[in-house]
């Protein structure tokens, strides 16, 4: 069983629309209502795969009460632990075209055509460069451009998917609340194979929440993989966990806090060889456009997508997340492993809705997704 904690779990909801009209009236096509947060949406990918999964962290007033009503709809075992506070609600809006482009298989690369994503952080909020666009829609139903129409208009393409989140922060949870959580977690901690702490922590939590709780599984001989960003990513090494998976905005907002993000490469292996020292046994970080590396210690890795999969960038580090979940626990190699996550995080950009993969594409692109060792 692979036990996912969610400390600050939501209840999801995604609207897709044509545009965003920001000054009047916005009809929303597609309403997608579920239960989330990262650690939730790494189980829905787990489940997906044949994985046994426990999902735990709050759930709080009618929000939690709906958040543990989809999860059980969902045959998702849970352990929340209930609290007074109202559980958040996270809202993602998504533009997409209305007649969605079809294709025998994943699409192959035009010139100069950049590969997908691999992570969500760096672009959570916007297009990937180089994304491929939509449809552009149905045409008129005449050749000739009605009056004062520009000729040629109706062959214009349209502009590419964007998501815009919008997070509330969470409820407080009191030191009486949070001692129930941790009880909690220790018994499920003792019966798992793994543990994956993933997202933000709600108010009220120490900074130190997910280095705790890292450190507690570790001393019952489990791994864990951590997902966190900000100062919970900072003082994570400290609880020796088996993976730490940021972004390469998250990870260098950890080591340099306020400092402008260094791109590329080799400041993705600079800055996971730090987290490393400061305690981290692995460091895998997703790089949207340039791939994903993997800093390790039997080595040090890089895995790049061999074509752009155009979609919604909402949840493919989760899912990047879940593939290194079940490569840890069936103890894979790494070029295996990191081949298996990032084309999970490509399966994930490819759906509407964060926590679902499409395993025909998984499948598609596992294998073509190159893996070369990086210099030391």
């Amino acid at each position: 069983m692979i036990l996912t904690v969610t400390p600050n779990t939501a209840l999801d909801v995604t609207y897709t629309v044509d545009g965003v009209d920001w000054d009047g009236v916005n009809r929303v096509r597609v309403v997608h209502r579920r239960a989330g947060g990262k650690g939730v949406n790494v189980a829905r990918v787990l489940a997906a795969l044949g994985e046994d999964v426990v999902v735990a962290g709050f759930g709080g007033g009618l929000t939690g009460a709906a958040i543990e009503a989809d999860l059980s709809a969902a045959a998702l075992p849970t352990a929340l632990t209930r609290i007074r506070d109202e559980s958040r609600t996270t809202v993602a809006i998504t533009t997409a075209p209305q007649t969605p482009p079809t294709t025998a298989g994943p699409p192959s690369p035009g010139p100069g055509e950049a590969p997908a994503s691999l992570g969500p952080g760096e672009t959570r909020a916007s297009p990937r460069p180089g994304e491929a666009h939509g449809s552009p829609g149905p045409e008129r139903s005449h050749a000739s451009p009605g009056p004062g129409e520009a000729r040629g208009s109706r062959d214009t393409p349209a502009p590419a998917p964007r998501t815009a989140l919008f997070n509330e922060p969470g409820p407080e949870v009191t030191p009486e609340e949070l001692g129930r959580f941790m009880a909690t977690f220790q018994d499920l901690a003792a019966r798992a194979d793994a543990v994956v702490l993933a997202g933000s922590l709600p108010r009220g939590v120490p900074l130190d929440l997910y280095a705790t709780l890292a450190q507690g599984a570790r001393d019952l001989g489990v791994p864990v993989i951590v997902d966190c960003d900000g100062a919970p990513l900072r003082l994570a090494p400290a609880g020796r966990p088996s993976i730490l998976k940021p972004n390469a905005a998250e990870l260098a907002g950890a080591l340099s806090p306020g400092s402008p993000p260094s791109g590329g490469v080799a400041a993705a292996l600079a800055g996971a060889e730090a987290l490393r020292r400061a305690g981290g046994e692995a460091v895998v970080v997703s790089m949207g456009q340039d791939g994903l590396v993997a800093v390790t210690g039997e080595g040090s890795w890089r895995a790049r997508m061999p074509y752009a999969v155009p979609g919604n960038p909402t949840g493919a580090g989760d899912a990047l997340v879940a593939g290194l979940a079940r490569g840890l626990v069936r103890q894979t190699p790494w070029p295996e492993r990191l081949r298996a996550a990032a084309a999970l995080g490509a399966a994930a950009a490819a759906t509407p809705v964060a926590g679902d993969v499409d395993l025909r594409i998984y499948r598609a692109v596992r294998d073509e997704i190159g893996v070369e060792p990086c210099p030391s």
